[in-house]
Protein backbone atom coordinates (compact mmCIF):
# COMPACT_ATOMS: atom_id res chain seq x y z
CA UNK A 1 0.00 0.00 0.00
CA UNK A 2 1.56 3.14 -1.21
CA UNK A 3 0.23 6.72 0.24
CA UNK A 4 1.55 9.80 -0.24
CA UNK A 5 0.61 12.69 2.47
CA UNK A 6 0.01 15.82 0.30
CA UNK A 7 0.24 18.51 3.07
CA UNK A 8 1.82 22.16 4.24
CA UNK A 9 3.53 21.44 7.14
CA UNK A 10 5.31 18.44 9.21
CA UNK A 11 7.18 18.63 11.91
CA UNK A 12 10.32 19.33 12.64
CA UNK A 13 10.57 20.90 9.53
CA UNK A 14 7.89 23.54 9.55
CA UNK A 15 5.21 23.42 12.78
CA UNK A 16 2.66 26.34 13.45
CA UNK A 17 0.00 24.21 15.42
CA UNK A 18 -1.47 20.73 15.34
CA UNK A 19 -1.38 20.76 11.41
CA UNK A 20 2.59 20.42 11.73
CA UNK A 21 2.26 17.56 14.51
CA UNK A 22 0.21 15.06 12.19
CA UNK A 23 2.33 15.78 9.16
CA UNK A 24 5.28 14.85 11.02
CA UNK A 25 3.79 11.98 14.03
CA UNK A 26 1.32 10.05 11.52
CA UNK A 27 3.32 9.00 8.92
CA UNK A 28 6.06 7.94 11.25
CA UNK A 29 3.49 5.54 12.77
CA UNK A 30 2.02 4.67 8.99
CA UNK A 31 5.61 3.94 8.49
CA UNK A 32 6.12 1.64 11.50
CA UNK A 33 2.87 -0.41 10.16
CA UNK A 34 4.40 -1.40 7.59
CA UNK A 35 2.83 1.30 5.22
CA UNK A 36 5.08 2.66 2.42
CA UNK A 37 4.22 6.03 3.17
CA UNK A 38 5.72 9.65 1.85
CA UNK A 39 5.38 13.64 2.32
CA UNK A 40 5.36 16.17 -0.02
CA UNK A 41 5.38 20.01 1.34
CA UNK A 42 6.49 23.43 0.26
CA UNK A 43 10.66 24.22 0.76
CA UNK A 44 9.86 27.42 2.73
CA UNK A 45 13.14 29.62 3.36
CA UNK A 46 12.57 28.98 6.88
CA UNK A 47 12.92 25.40 7.14
CA UNK A 48 16.35 24.95 9.67
CA UNK A 49 19.91 25.20 7.61
CA UNK A 50 21.16 21.71 8.95
CA UNK A 51 18.07 19.98 7.29
CA UNK A 52 18.32 21.73 3.78
CA UNK A 53 22.02 20.91 3.69
CA UNK A 54 21.29 17.43 4.08
CA UNK A 55 18.47 17.85 0.60
CA UNK A 56 18.62 15.66 -2.08
CA UNK A 57 17.85 17.34 -5.38
CA UNK A 58 15.92 15.33 -7.44
CA UNK A 59 14.30 16.95 -10.28
CA UNK A 60 13.19 20.51 -11.61
CA UNK A 61 10.29 21.12 -14.22
CA UNK A 62 7.95 23.36 -15.09
CA UNK A 63 4.41 23.51 -13.33
CA UNK A 64 1.22 24.96 -15.30
CA UNK A 65 -0.51 27.77 -13.37
CA UNK A 66 -3.36 28.91 -15.29
CA UNK A 67 -2.26 30.35 -18.65
CA UNK A 68 1.74 30.80 -16.88
CA UNK A 69 4.66 28.42 -16.16
CA UNK A 70 6.16 28.22 -13.29
CA UNK A 71 9.77 26.81 -12.00
CA UNK A 72 9.50 23.92 -9.71
CA UNK A 73 12.34 22.04 -8.30
CA UNK A 74 12.11 18.98 -6.26
CA UNK A 75 13.99 17.91 -3.01
CA UNK A 76 14.29 15.18 -0.79
CA UNK A 77 15.31 14.02 2.30
CA UNK A 78 14.86 10.92 4.43
CA UNK A 79 13.56 11.13 8.03
CA UNK A 80 12.66 8.55 10.49
CA UNK A 81 12.56 6.00 7.71
CA UNK A 82 10.23 8.53 5.63
CA UNK A 83 10.78 10.28 2.58
CA UNK A 84 9.80 13.50 2.69
CA UNK A 85 9.76 15.56 -0.90
CA UNK A 86 10.28 19.84 -1.41
CA UNK A 87 8.21 21.79 -3.43
CA UNK A 88 11.13 24.36 -4.31
CA UNK A 89 9.87 28.05 -5.75
CA UNK A 90 11.61 31.00 -4.06
CA UNK A 91 8.81 33.55 -5.28
CA UNK A 92 6.35 31.48 -3.51
CA UNK A 93 8.13 29.99 0.02
CA UNK A 94 10.84 32.16 0.44
CA UNK A 95 8.34 34.50 2.84
CA UNK A 96 8.75 34.96 6.32
CA UNK A 97 5.49 33.73 7.18
CA UNK A 98 3.78 30.06 6.06
CA UNK A 99 0.39 31.62 5.83
CA UNK A 100 -1.22 35.01 5.60
CA UNK A 101 0.37 36.15 2.66
CA UNK A 102 -1.83 38.21 -0.19
CA UNK A 103 -1.38 35.45 -2.94
CA UNK A 104 -1.55 32.43 -0.32
CA UNK A 105 -4.56 31.79 -3.58
CA UNK A 106 -1.64 31.14 -6.02
CA UNK A 107 0.55 29.79 -3.34
CA UNK A 108 -1.13 26.80 -2.67
CA UNK A 109 -2.46 26.38 -6.37
CA UNK A 110 0.75 26.02 -7.29
CA UNK A 111 1.90 23.70 -4.80
CA UNK A 112 -1.08 21.21 -5.28
CA UNK A 113 -0.20 21.71 -8.76
CA UNK A 114 3.22 20.82 -8.41
CA UNK A 115 2.68 18.39 -5.57
CA UNK A 116 0.64 15.99 -8.48
CA UNK A 117 3.27 16.92 -11.18
CA UNK A 118 6.44 16.00 -9.08
CA UNK A 119 4.90 12.05 -8.54
CA UNK A 120 6.30 11.51 -12.31
CA UNK A 121 9.86 12.49 -10.75
CA UNK A 122 10.06 10.26 -7.78
CA UNK A 123 11.49 7.19 -8.75
CA UNK A 124 9.93 3.60 -7.83
CA UNK A 125 7.03 5.24 -6.18
CA UNK A 126 3.89 5.20 -7.48
CA UNK A 127 0.47 6.44 -5.21
CA UNK A 128 -2.69 4.26 -4.67
CA UNK A 129 -3.59 7.28 -2.44
CA UNK A 130 -3.35 10.44 -1.98
CA UNK A 131 -4.20 11.89 1.83
CA UNK A 132 -4.48 15.87 1.41
CA UNK A 133 -5.14 17.72 4.30
CA UNK A 134 -6.86 21.16 5.07
CA UNK A 135 -8.05 23.93 2.43
CA UNK A 136 -4.71 24.54 1.04
CA UNK A 137 -4.36 21.09 -0.57
CA UNK A 138 -8.11 20.54 -1.11
CA UNK A 139 -7.92 21.56 -4.56
CA UNK A 140 -5.59 18.47 -5.17
CA UNK A 141 -9.11 15.66 -5.61
CA UNK A 142 -10.69 18.25 -8.60
CA UNK A 143 -7.29 18.79 -10.21
CA UNK A 144 -6.58 15.08 -10.21
CA UNK A 145 -9.94 14.78 -12.10
CA UNK A 146 -9.77 17.42 -14.43
CA UNK A 147 -6.16 17.31 -15.34
CA UNK A 148 -5.00 13.52 -15.60
CA UNK A 149 -8.34 11.79 -15.79
CA UNK A 150 -6.68 10.62 -18.97
CA UNK A 151 -2.78 9.48 -17.66
CA UNK A 152 -2.27 6.40 -16.86
CA UNK A 153 -0.06 7.17 -13.33
CA UNK A 154 -2.69 9.39 -12.23
CA UNK A 155 -6.28 7.86 -13.24
CA UNK A 156 -6.16 5.13 -10.09
CA UNK A 157 -5.04 7.28 -7.46
CA UNK A 158 -7.60 7.46 -4.86
CA UNK A 159 -8.03 10.84 -2.56
CA UNK A 160 -8.89 11.26 1.24
CA UNK A 161 -9.45 14.41 2.54
CA UNK A 162 -8.44 15.75 5.79
CA UNK A 163 -10.58 18.53 7.72
CA UNK A 164 -8.34 20.11 10.50
CA UNK A 165 -10.34 23.09 11.40
CA UNK A 166 -13.11 23.68 9.25
CA UNK A 167 -13.01 27.37 10.11
CA UNK A 168 -9.99 28.59 7.55
CA UNK A 169 -11.28 27.31 4.13
CA UNK A 170 -9.44 29.13 1.54
CA UNK A 171 -12.61 31.66 0.23
CA UNK A 172 -10.68 33.68 -2.53
CA UNK A 173 -12.56 36.15 -5.58
CA UNK A 174 -14.09 34.47 -7.82
CA UNK A 175 -11.50 35.75 -10.95
CA UNK A 176 -9.13 33.59 -8.76
CA UNK A 177 -10.95 30.23 -10.88
CA UNK A 178 -9.96 31.25 -13.96
CA UNK A 179 -6.79 33.54 -13.91
CA UNK A 180 -4.43 30.83 -11.06
CA UNK A 181 -6.98 27.64 -10.58
CA UNK A 182 -7.29 27.23 -14.41
CA UNK A 183 -10.67 26.17 -14.39
CA UNK A 184 -13.44 27.49 -16.54
CA UNK A 185 -16.58 28.68 -15.12
CA UNK A 186 -18.54 26.07 -15.25
CA UNK A 187 -16.79 25.41 -11.37
CA UNK A 188 -18.57 28.28 -10.80
CA UNK A 189 -21.16 26.82 -8.95
CA UNK A 190 -23.33 26.31 -6.20
CA UNK A 191 -23.21 22.54 -6.19
CA UNK A 192 -19.09 22.91 -7.38
CA UNK A 193 -16.45 25.92 -5.89
CA UNK A 194 -18.65 28.84 -5.91
CA UNK A 195 -19.39 30.14 -2.39
CA UNK A 196 -21.90 33.01 -1.44
CA UNK A 197 -20.35 35.14 -4.50
CA UNK A 198 -16.33 33.75 -4.15
CA UNK A 199 -14.96 30.65 -4.58
CA UNK A 200 -14.05 27.79 -1.61
CA UNK A 201 -10.98 25.54 -2.53
CA UNK A 202 -11.89 23.67 0.60
CA UNK A 203 -15.58 22.41 -1.36
CA UNK A 204 -13.57 21.47 -4.20
CA UNK A 205 -11.96 18.31 -1.79
CA UNK A 206 -15.21 18.11 0.21
CA UNK A 207 -17.27 17.33 -3.06
CA UNK A 208 -14.53 15.27 -5.01
CA UNK A 209 -12.06 13.68 -2.38
CA UNK A 210 -13.12 9.88 -2.01
CA UNK A 211 -13.33 10.07 1.84
CA UNK A 212 -13.03 12.75 4.13
CA UNK A 213 -12.12 12.65 7.53
CA UNK A 214 -11.53 15.18 10.58
CA UNK A 215 -9.36 14.95 13.72
CA UNK A 216 -12.05 13.35 16.21
CA UNK A 217 -15.77 11.64 16.06
CA UNK A 218 -17.37 14.19 18.29
CA UNK A 219 -15.89 16.90 15.69
CA UNK A 220 -17.09 14.83 12.55
CA UNK A 221 -21.03 15.03 13.98
CA UNK A 222 -20.20 18.68 15.06
CA UNK A 223 -19.48 19.61 11.94
CA UNK A 224 -22.78 18.56 10.27
CA UNK A 225 -24.83 21.24 11.91
CA UNK A 226 -25.09 24.99 11.42
CA UNK A 227 -23.55 25.85 14.63
CA UNK A 228 -20.04 24.45 13.97
CA UNK A 229 -20.54 23.53 10.21
CA UNK A 230 -18.96 27.53 8.87
CA UNK A 231 -21.91 27.47 6.01
CA UNK A 232 -20.77 24.11 5.10
CA UNK A 233 -22.48 22.03 7.02
CA UNK A 234 -25.54 21.09 4.22
CA UNK A 235 -22.50 19.87 1.89
CA UNK A 236 -21.18 17.68 5.01
CA UNK A 237 -24.26 15.88 5.49
CA UNK A 238 -24.58 15.66 2.36
CA UNK A 239 -21.50 13.51 2.23
CA UNK A 240 -21.90 11.83 5.52
CA UNK A 241 -21.87 8.43 4.78
CA UNK A 242 -17.79 9.39 3.09
CA UNK A 243 -17.16 11.26 6.30
CA UNK A 244 -15.55 9.72 9.23
CA UNK A 245 -13.86 11.59 12.90
CA UNK A 246 -10.59 10.17 13.59
CA UNK A 247 -8.31 11.41 16.75
CA UNK A 248 -5.42 12.46 16.40
CA UNK A 249 -2.58 11.06 18.98
CA UNK A 250 0.19 12.23 20.15
CA UNK A 251 4.04 11.25 19.84
CA UNK A 252 4.99 9.73 23.08
CA UNK A 253 8.53 10.04 22.37
CA UNK A 254 8.40 13.93 22.02
CA UNK A 255 6.04 14.59 25.16
CA UNK A 256 8.08 11.98 27.65
CA UNK A 257 8.28 13.53 31.11
CA UNK A 258 11.01 10.39 31.64
CA UNK A 259 12.87 11.74 29.20
CA UNK A 260 12.44 15.21 28.44
CA UNK A 261 15.13 17.39 28.04
CA UNK A 262 13.03 20.63 29.18
CA UNK A 263 12.55 18.79 32.54
CA UNK A 264 14.68 20.11 35.54
CA UNK A 265 13.86 16.43 37.05
CA UNK A 266 12.58 13.46 35.06
CA UNK A 267 9.12 11.66 36.35
CA UNK A 268 11.10 8.48 37.77
CA UNK A 269 10.40 9.38 41.37
CA UNK A 270 6.52 10.97 39.94
CA UNK A 271 5.40 12.98 43.33
CA UNK A 272 8.86 14.42 43.78
CA UNK A 273 9.27 15.43 40.24
CA UNK A 274 5.75 17.30 39.67
CA UNK A 275 6.53 18.98 43.29
CA UNK A 276 10.20 20.20 41.67
CA UNK A 277 8.73 21.16 38.43
CA UNK A 278 5.92 23.09 39.61
CA UNK A 279 8.77 25.12 41.89
CA UNK A 280 10.80 25.53 38.73
CA UNK A 281 8.03 27.00 36.87
CA UNK A 282 6.88 29.33 39.77
CA UNK A 283 10.22 30.55 39.54
CA UNK A 284 10.83 30.96 35.71
CA UNK A 285 8.14 33.26 35.83
CA UNK A 286 8.39 34.78 38.71
CA UNK A 287 5.63 34.02 40.78
CA UNK A 288 6.13 33.49 44.73
CA UNK A 289 6.94 29.67 45.69
CA UNK A 290 3.55 28.71 47.34
CA UNK A 291 3.11 24.50 47.30
CA UNK A 292 -0.60 24.58 48.87
CA UNK A 293 -1.84 26.97 46.11
CA UNK A 294 -2.77 25.13 42.54
CA UNK A 295 -1.11 26.00 39.50
CA UNK A 296 -3.13 26.39 36.21
CA UNK A 297 -1.39 26.98 32.92
CA UNK A 298 -2.64 27.52 29.72
CA UNK A 299 -0.98 27.15 26.47
CA UNK A 300 -2.65 29.03 23.71
CA UNK A 301 -3.72 31.60 20.63
CA UNK A 302 -5.31 34.51 22.60
CA UNK A 303 -8.12 33.85 20.40
CA UNK A 304 -12.02 33.60 21.21
CA UNK A 305 -12.05 30.10 19.94
CA UNK A 306 -9.75 29.12 22.27
CA UNK A 307 -12.57 30.61 25.19
CA UNK A 308 -10.53 34.07 26.10
CA UNK A 309 -13.53 35.84 26.26
CA UNK A 310 -15.14 33.08 28.63
CA UNK A 311 -11.94 33.75 30.54
CA UNK A 312 -12.37 37.26 30.30
CA UNK A 313 -15.61 37.88 32.25
CA UNK A 314 -14.35 35.70 35.18
CA UNK A 315 -10.51 35.62 35.54
CA UNK A 316 -10.71 38.24 38.27
CA UNK A 317 -13.15 35.68 40.27
CA UNK A 318 -10.69 32.95 39.69
CA UNK A 319 -7.85 35.17 41.05
CA UNK A 320 -9.46 35.97 43.68
CA UNK A 321 -9.47 32.03 44.87
CA UNK A 322 -6.15 29.92 46.33
CA UNK A 323 -4.53 29.38 42.58
CA UNK A 324 -2.24 31.12 40.35
CA UNK A 325 -1.99 31.18 36.69
CA UNK A 326 0.45 30.56 34.08
CA UNK A 327 -0.62 31.70 30.96
CA UNK A 328 1.75 30.99 27.22
CA UNK A 329 0.73 32.42 23.94
CA UNK A 330 -0.13 35.27 21.67
CA UNK A 331 -3.25 36.69 19.97
CA UNK A 332 -5.66 39.26 19.54
CA UNK A 333 -4.72 42.62 21.08
CA UNK A 334 -7.85 42.90 23.22
CA UNK A 335 -6.72 39.36 24.72
CA UNK A 336 -3.12 40.39 25.21
CA UNK A 337 -4.20 43.55 27.10
CA UNK A 338 -6.87 42.16 29.49
CA UNK A 339 -3.93 39.66 30.62
CA UNK A 340 -1.62 42.52 31.13
CA UNK A 341 -3.70 44.33 32.63
CA UNK A 342 -4.67 41.61 35.75
CA UNK A 343 -0.83 40.07 35.66
CA UNK A 344 -0.10 44.08 36.92
CA UNK A 345 -3.28 43.34 39.37
CA UNK A 346 -2.46 40.55 41.11
CA UNK A 347 1.75 39.80 40.38
CA UNK A 348 1.69 36.96 42.84
CA UNK A 349 -0.78 34.65 40.90
CA UNK A 350 -0.44 35.95 37.13
CA UNK A 351 2.26 35.45 34.78
CA UNK A 352 2.21 35.75 31.49
CA UNK A 353 4.57 35.17 28.43
CA UNK A 354 2.90 36.58 24.98
CA UNK A 355 5.40 34.44 22.98
CA UNK A 356 5.88 30.97 21.90
CA UNK A 357 8.17 28.85 23.21
CA UNK A 358 8.49 25.10 23.31
CA UNK A 359 10.37 24.99 26.09
CA UNK A 360 8.19 26.73 28.43
CA UNK A 361 5.47 25.09 26.84
CA UNK A 362 6.99 22.05 28.33
CA UNK A 363 7.67 23.36 31.50
CA UNK A 364 3.97 24.43 31.83
CA UNK A 365 2.91 20.67 31.00
CA UNK A 366 5.10 19.48 33.01
CA UNK A 367 4.72 22.41 36.33
CA UNK A 368 1.48 23.32 36.26
CA UNK A 369 -1.73 21.12 38.39
CA UNK A 370 -4.15 21.73 36.10
CA UNK A 371 -3.91 22.87 32.56
CA UNK A 372 -7.27 25.28 31.36
CA UNK A 373 -8.84 24.77 27.71
CA UNK A 374 -12.38 26.43 27.76
CA UNK A 375 -12.63 26.04 24.11
CA UNK A 376 -16.05 27.72 22.23
CA UNK A 377 -14.64 24.95 19.68
CA UNK A 378 -12.06 22.25 19.26
CA UNK A 379 -11.56 20.28 16.27
CA UNK A 380 -9.10 17.54 18.27
CA UNK A 381 -6.91 19.34 20.59
CA UNK A 382 -3.77 18.03 21.72
CA UNK A 383 -2.85 20.31 24.64
CA UNK A 384 -5.28 18.53 26.55
CA UNK A 385 -3.23 14.97 25.92
CA UNK A 386 0.13 16.27 26.34
CA UNK A 387 -1.15 17.66 30.14
CA UNK A 388 -2.40 14.59 31.30
CA UNK A 389 0.90 12.97 30.13
CA UNK A 390 2.67 14.92 32.57
CA UNK A 391 0.06 14.23 35.26
CA UNK A 392 -1.50 17.92 34.59
CA UNK A 393 -5.11 17.65 34.91
CA UNK A 394 -7.32 19.59 32.01
CA UNK A 395 -10.27 21.41 32.70
CA UNK A 396 -12.35 21.64 29.33
CA UNK A 397 -15.02 22.63 27.77
CA UNK A 398 -17.31 19.29 25.80
CA UNK A 399 -16.65 19.73 22.13
CA UNK A 400 -14.78 18.11 19.63
CA UNK A 401 -12.25 16.05 21.08
CA UNK A 402 -11.56 17.71 24.24
CA UNK A 403 -15.14 15.54 24.83
CA UNK A 404 -13.70 12.72 23.23
CA UNK A 405 -10.26 12.53 25.40
CA UNK A 406 -11.53 14.36 28.64
CA UNK A 407 -13.77 12.17 31.29
CA UNK A 408 -15.09 14.11 33.41
CA UNK A 409 -13.73 12.49 37.43
CA UNK A 410 -16.29 10.74 39.55
CA UNK A 411 -15.82 11.05 43.21
CA UNK A 412 -18.01 7.97 43.59
CA UNK A 413 -16.30 5.69 41.87
CA UNK A 414 -13.12 7.33 41.08
CA UNK A 415 -13.44 6.85 36.95
CA UNK A 416 -11.96 9.91 34.89
CA UNK A 417 -9.55 11.86 33.67
CA UNK A 418 -10.18 15.45 34.31
CA UNK A 419 -13.30 18.12 34.54
CA UNK A 420 -15.52 19.61 32.05
CA UNK A 421 -18.67 21.84 31.35
CA UNK A 422 -21.30 21.92 28.78
CA UNK A 423 -22.73 25.28 27.54
CA UNK A 424 -19.86 27.94 26.62
CA UNK A 425 -20.49 30.01 29.71
CA UNK A 426 -18.54 31.99 31.89
CA UNK A 427 -20.00 31.04 35.17
CA UNK A 428 -20.14 27.19 34.19
CA UNK A 429 -16.31 27.94 33.72
CA UNK A 430 -16.48 29.47 36.73
CA UNK A 431 -18.20 26.51 38.63
CA UNK A 432 -15.60 23.69 37.34
CA UNK A 433 -12.36 25.61 38.28
CA UNK A 434 -13.92 26.10 41.79
CA UNK A 435 -15.18 22.55 41.51
CA UNK A 436 -11.48 21.50 40.27
CA UNK A 437 -9.51 23.31 43.39
CA UNK A 438 -11.95 21.83 46.02
CA UNK A 439 -10.94 18.59 45.09
CA UNK A 440 -7.27 19.28 44.63
CA UNK A 441 -7.38 20.06 48.42
CA UNK A 442 -8.22 16.26 48.96
CA UNK A 443 -4.92 14.75 48.76
CA UNK A 444 -5.74 10.96 48.06
CA UNK A 445 -8.45 11.88 45.61
CA UNK A 446 -6.62 14.04 43.88
CA UNK A 447 -3.33 11.75 43.46
CA UNK A 448 -6.05 9.36 41.69
CA UNK A 449 -7.17 11.66 39.45
CA UNK A 450 -3.12 11.87 38.47
CA UNK A 451 -3.08 8.55 38.05
CA UNK A 452 -6.26 8.31 35.82
CA UNK A 453 -4.86 10.86 33.75
CA UNK A 454 -0.96 9.29 33.62
CA UNK A 455 -2.40 6.22 32.32
CA UNK A 456 -4.84 7.55 29.60
CA UNK A 457 -3.49 6.44 25.89
CA UNK A 458 -3.19 9.19 23.57
CA UNK A 459 -0.92 7.39 21.43
CA UNK A 460 -0.86 7.05 17.52
CA UNK A 461 -1.23 3.73 17.23
CA UNK A 462 -5.06 3.51 17.32
CA UNK A 463 -5.44 6.44 14.82
CA UNK A 464 -2.71 4.90 12.29
CA UNK A 465 -4.50 2.02 12.59
CA UNK A 466 -7.80 3.44 11.44
CA UNK A 467 -6.05 5.40 8.90
CA UNK A 468 -4.83 2.30 7.12
CA UNK A 469 -8.49 1.07 7.91
CA UNK A 470 -9.85 3.39 5.42
CA UNK A 471 -6.81 3.32 2.91
CA UNK A 472 -7.61 -0.83 2.83
CA UNK A 473 -11.44 0.29 2.39
CA UNK A 474 -10.44 2.65 -0.62
CA UNK A 475 -8.51 -0.07 -2.39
Amino acid sequence: MKIVFMITEADPFVKTGGLGEVGGSLPTFLHKQGVDVRVIMPKYSIIAEHFRREFKHLAHFDVQVAWRKQYCGLDEIVYQGVHYYFIDNEYYFSRPRVYGEYDDAERFAFFSRAALESLIHIPGFKPDIIHCHDWHTALIPLMLKEFYNREPLYYPIKTVFTIHNLKYQGIFPKEVLGDIVGLGMEYFREDALEFHGAINFMKAALIYADRITTVSPTYAQEIQNSYYGENLDGLLRKRSEFLMGILNGIDYQVYDPYKDPYLVMPYNNFPLAKAENKKHLQSIFGLPVLGDSAIIGMVSRLVDQKGLDLLSYVIEEILELDVQIVILGTGEIQYERMLRYFASKYPEKLAIRLEFSDELAHQIYAGADMFLMPSRFEPCGISQMIAMRYGTIPIVRETGGLKDTVMPYNELNGTGNGFSFLNYNAHELLFTVQHALKLYQEEQLWNNLRQNALTSDFGWDRSANAYIEIYESLL
